[in-house]
């Protein structure tokens, strides 16, 4: 069959392509409305600036209609081409079965079904084209998959009150017909962290969200997050290193509490005073951290003080913990927790007690941030008391 060129395509005006009109518009109902009824020698020009893909993915398309109709989809290029299909409205009523938009409709619809290595392949090219894949629901149903998959070979059970973030309480599935063989290659629940950890913060954070409403071991979401800081932080700009803590602060918020241990919040809290996160992220770290003051150690509160202020340690910082321990705790705060949290108040206000540059309303603060019935003795606290009344006597002298 002769192929003629009467059609002239710029796309996003990367390049430009030459068509035959006929066969373009046979499978392409946009098109077919634009040209299907002129006639004559004369050479038709059509401008897209918004196709989705650019000129690679018209190619493709161009590759489907030239063949009749046969083209190879994979989970590289699915969510590409079935954008494209929607986009040049490549339906039934246009070529009947012989159709890109129901082609690619029909891989979708099988993805439940696709090897690890091909999800993971989607979800990336997804992430290239995040808007296109959101749109067309690819991305969406790739990460349920993902979250199934995971769901399948590790515990989909919500974090109970009695698990600890550094127990083992990371068990495989019990179903030994559908998983056996999963269970034979992943012999660990974090086998899945260094595949995902390429994924961006916002598909992080959908990911998550997924994996919380699918009822998945929080302890182990806790510890994916921690890792996923951890290594893109390796080659990542300030501003990436700032929008990856916000989301894994951000994710770690919608966690259960006893799903994160306290030490591994100060390790977060160490990282973020470097970075000039937002005040909402910073304020649901320091909201984590003060529900789990009774868990924290005289080290962990030696915080220096920011750049540009004349004490040592970073008092206001210390009494936000302690303000939101108070609110947080709520019914939780027992009386042993208050006595815990007292006995380390008590060493932190002898440590800073000596600086000659706290303020005392900063100090008073610091004494009265509990109630009364927090504390069996209170010789600790007076002594501290004398030690910053000294200092201050011989500020006067």
């Amino acid at each position: 069959m002769a192929v003629c060129c009467d059609l002239e395509a710029d796309i996003n005006g990367e390049e430009t392509f030459l068509l035959d009109k006929k066969i373009i518009c046979s499978f392409s109902g946009r098109l077919s409305k634009l040209f299907g009824k002129s006639t004559g020698a004369n050479r038709n020009k059509v401008i897209f600036n918004d196709f989705p893909g650019g000129a690679e993915n018209f190619e493709l398309i161009s590759r489907f209609c030239y063949n009749k109709g046969e083209i190879d989809i994979n989970p590289s290029n699915i969510s590409l081409l079935y954008s494209a299909a929607e986009f040049m409205e490549m339906s039934k009523s246009v070529s009947g079965n012989c159709n890109l938009l129901e082609k690619t409709k029909k891989c979708i619809e099988e993805l439940g079904y696709w090897t690890w290595p091909d999800l993971l392949v989607a979800l990336k090219h997804c992430q290239e084209m995040q808007q296109v894949a959101t749109s067309s629901g690819i991305l969406e149903k790739c990460l349920d998959s993902i979250v199934g998959r995971l769901a399948i070979t590790g515990e989909a059970s919500p974090c109970a009150s009695t698990s600890s973030p550094d127990s083992s309480g990371l068990r495989l599935s019990c179903d030994t017909r559908s998983t056996e063989s999963l269970k034979n290659s992943f012999s660990r629940a974090n086998w899945w962290f260094e595949d995902l950890s390429v994924l961006s913060p916002n598909l992080v954070e959908m990911l998550v969200k997924s994996m919380v409403s699918r009822k998945y071991n929080q302890v182990i979401i806790s510890r994916f997050l921690l890792y996923y800081q951890k290594s893109k932080f390796f080659t990542a700009s300030s501003d990436e290193k700032r929008q990856v803590l916000e989301i894994v602060i951000d994710g770690l918020y919608t966690l259960d509490p006893s799903c994160i241990s306290c030490k591994s919040l100060f390790g977060v809290l160490r990282v973020v005073l470097n970075l000039n996160i937002s005040k909402s992220s910073r304020n649901k770290l320091e909201c984590m951290i003060g529900s789990q003051m009774d868990q924290a150690t005289l080290d962990n509160l030696l915080i220096p003080s920011p750049y540009g202020t004349s004490c040592l340690y970073d008092v206001n910082l210390v009494l936000r913990f302690l303000k939101a321990f108070l609110r947080e705790g709520g019914w939780r705060l027992s009386p042993t927790r208050m006595k815990k949290v007292a006995s380390l108040m008590d060493l932190y206000i002898a440590e800073v007690a000596p600086d000659p540059f706290l303020r005392f309303l900063k100090f008073l603060a610091l004494v009265v941030a509990l109630p009364d019935s927090a504390r069996d003795c209170w010789d600790e606290l007076y002594h501290a008391i004398d030690v910053y009344l000294e200092g201050c006597q011989k500020k006067k002298n």
